[in-house]
């Protein structure tokens, strides 16, 4: 009898076995089925992925871009595949010939530099990176008071925009906290982009270097509407500044894109 008990024992617990091994690979089964359209889901959702400061580079899967560490963004197919397109130029005046190349302002947005930001203002530009010790630092404490100095006419008569020269470097997230610094509010656009798109600005505006360390520190000023434009110094007093800035907006400019220090 003792064996017969044990027999039917052993019968149960194979039997149950036989069960537990067939519910696992059903859930297993569903789980990945699960998975899969997840998967799917998730591919529809983002096709590739692209640094937004080097285009060139993308890939299948989220990641970080290996030239300036910054977290690749979602893009779809069509713009996964799509070459860049070369950036219209604009005329703006005696001997300024500005692309309208696209960049990324603090906030990561993508701007075009002529269409969204010069056309038919008046604008002030310097040219800095944040990693200046030196000549960065006063350039951007000028901005600073010049913008409290024109109060409510910064970002409605006047837009200051600042340009990186080093774009490598110098992330929105970067600039936005060098920005910040300097108290850059509405009106103050400060922006980097892919190394070739700024380097094209730089040259079209005079603006560029062999080296990050030897840029000018110039202020570029212009009033787009009146295609009037100068340079001048960047350290100048706030008060010169914001006398040129006002003689900008009111189209009283004689000398177009000269050089003047004071």
């Amino acid at each position: 009898m003792t064996r017969n008990i044990f027999n039917s024992l052993a019968v149960w617990a194979l039997a149950l076995c036989l069960l537990l091994s067939a519910m696992a690979f059903f859930a297993f089964g569903v789980s990945a089925h699960d998975g899969h359209d997840h998967a799917k889901k998730g591919q529809a959702a983002a096709d590739a992925y692209a640094c937004p400061m080097h285009p060139e580079v993308k890939s299948a899967k989220p990641g970080a871009c290996p030239k300036c560490k910054m977290d690749l963004r979602p893009v779809g197919r069509a713009e996964a595949a799509a070459p860049a397109a070369p950036a219209a130029v604009h005329a703006s005046g005696p001997g300024m010939n500005i692309p309208d190349v696209e960049l990324l302002d603090q906030d990561g947005r993508k701007v075009r530099f002529y269409s969204d930001l010069v056309r038919g203002k008046t604008v002030a530009i310097n040219f800095i990176f944040t990693t200046c010790t030196t000549i960065c630092p006063p350039l951007g404490a000028t901005f600073a008071r010049v913008q409290r100095d024109l109060g409510e006419r910064t970002g409605r008569d006047v837009h200051f925009i600042s340009i990186s020269v080093d774009p490598a470097t110098d992330t929105p997230e970067r600039l936005k906290a060098w920005g910040q610094k300097f108290k850059a509010g509405p009106g103050w656009t400060l922006l980097t982009g892919a190394k070739p798109q700024v380097d094209e600005l730089l040259r079209a505006l005079s603006a560029s270097s062999a080296r990050r360390e030897d840029h000018s520190p110039t202020v570029l000023i212009g009033n787009d509407a009146h295609g009037q434009w100068t340079r001048t110094y960047g350290l100048a007093k706030p008060s010169k500044l914001v006398e040129i800035i006002g003689d900008a907006a009111a189209g009283r400019l004689d000398a177009p894109a000269a050089d003047t220090k004071e």
